[in-house]
C-alpha cells in the first residue's frame, strides 16, 4: 500500500487549480471558489479512508477543498513583498503536509489543524527569502516581523485614523522591541515609505482585493465567544495533562514546546548529560503521554 508523502500528494493533485502569474491570482480565486466545502461528516470519512486505507483519491479531495483557506492566509502575507502566487504554492505544500499528519479522532475540523501548518509553510518561505537581509537575532525581533502588521490595524482600527510615524513609540511599547527596532523592520517591510501603511493588493479589474471573491466565513460573535471559553478549557486540560510528566518530560517539553525562542537537542542533551536522540526519545514519548491525556480528558 502506498504511503502518503508529500510528494505523493503533489503528484496526485497534479489536477488541481493552479496559480502561475500574478495576473492569473484572480482568475485562479474564481476557480477554487466553485469546489464546494465539505461537510463534517464527509471530511472526517474522507480523513479516516486515508488514516486506515492510504486513500490517495481522499487525500486529493480534502486538500482540493481547502485551497480557499489557503488562498486566504497567504494574501494575508501579501505585504512582505514577495509574489502572492509563491506564497499560495508554499501554503499549499503545508496543507498537504496538514493532510498527510491529520488525524480526525482528534476532534478537531481539519481547517484548524491546517491553519498552522499553512501559517508555518509561508513564514518558513518568507523568512528563507529575507534570509539575506538582517532582521534581528531576538525572539521579540522575530514575533515582531510577522505581527507588525497587526499591531498596525490594531492600532489603526483604535484611533480610526492612518498609522504614522509619531505612532513608533506605542508600536514599540506593544511589541517589546524598541523604537529603533520597530523603524527598522518597517522600513525593510514598505520599502521605505514613509507611511506605515503598506498599499494593498489590487485585483485585475482595479477594485476590491481578489480575496473579497472567496465567500466570508469568519465565525459569528457567539461561536467566538464558544471558541475562546474552549480554548480556556483545553489549557487547564493540558495543565492538568503536564502535571502527569515526570520532571525531566516536563523540563524538555516547556523547552522545546512552550517557549518562543526553543531550546535545540543539544542545548538538553547537555543539561542532562544525555545523547541528543535520547532527547528527542523523551520528548515524542513526553508529547504522546500529553495527547493521550488531553484525548481522555475530552
Amino acid at each position: 500500500m502506498t504511503k502518503l508523502t508529500t510528494q505523493t500528494i503533489a503528484k496526485q493533485t497534479t489536477n488541481l487549480p493552479i496559480v502561475s502569474s500574478e495576473s492569473g491570482f484572480y482568475r485562479y480565486l474564481q476557480e477554487i471558489n466553485k469546489i464546494p466545502s465539505l461537510s463534517q461528516e464527509e471530511e472526517f470519512l474522507l480523513a479516516k479512508s486515508y488514516l486506515e486505507h492510504q486513500d490517495l483519491d481522499a487525500a486529493h479531495t480534502l486538500v482540493k477543498s481547502h485551497l480557499k483557506l489557503v488562498a486566504k492566509i497567504a494574501v494575508s502575507y501579501k505585504n512582505y513583498g514577495l509574489p502572492v502566487v509563491d506564497l499560495v504554492s508554499e501554503g499549499n505544500l503545508g496543507l498537504m503536509q496538514a493532510v498527510k499528519k491529520y488525524d480526525p479522532d482528534l476532534g478537531y475540523r481539519l481547517s484548524t489543524y491546517a491553519m498552522w501548518w499553512i501559517k508555518a509553510a509561508i513564514q518558513e518561505y518568507i523568512l528563507r527569502s529575507w534570509s539575506l537581509v538582517k532582521l534581528g537575532t531576538t525572539a521579540a525581533q522575530k514575533k515582531l516581523f510577522f505581527s507588525l502588521g497587526k499591531i498596525k490595524n490594531k492600532l489603526s482600527g483604535l484611533y480610526a485614523r492612518s498609522i504614522v510615524a509619531n505612532d513608533i513609540p506605542e508600536i514599540a511599547k506593544v511589541s517589546g522591541c524598541t523604537e529603533k527596532e520597530v523603524s527598522e523592520m518597517n522600513l525593510r517591510l514598505s520599502g521605505g515609505d514613509i507611511s506605515l501603511n503598506a498599499p494593498a493588493y489590487v485585483s485585475e479589474d482595479g477594485g476590491a482585493e481578489a480575496i473579497e471573491y472567496i465567500p466570508d466565513s469568519r465565525p459569528s460573535h457567539e461561536l467566538v465567544m464558544a471558541v475562546s471559553q474552549e480554548k480556556s478549557i483545553r489549557h487547564k486540560m493540558l495543565w492538568a495533562a503536564m502535571s502527569k510528566l515526570n520532571e525531566r518530560e516536563l523540563h524538555i517539553i516547556k523547552e522545546r514546546k512552550l517557549k518562543e525562542d526553543p531550546a535545540t537537542l543539544d542545548d538538553l542533551s547537555q543539561y542532562f548529560g544525555i545523547s541528543k536522540e535520547r532527547v528527542r526519545q523523551i520528548e515524542t514519548r513526553a508529547f504522546e503521554k500529553l495527547q493521550e491525556s488531553m484525548v481522555q480528558s475530552v
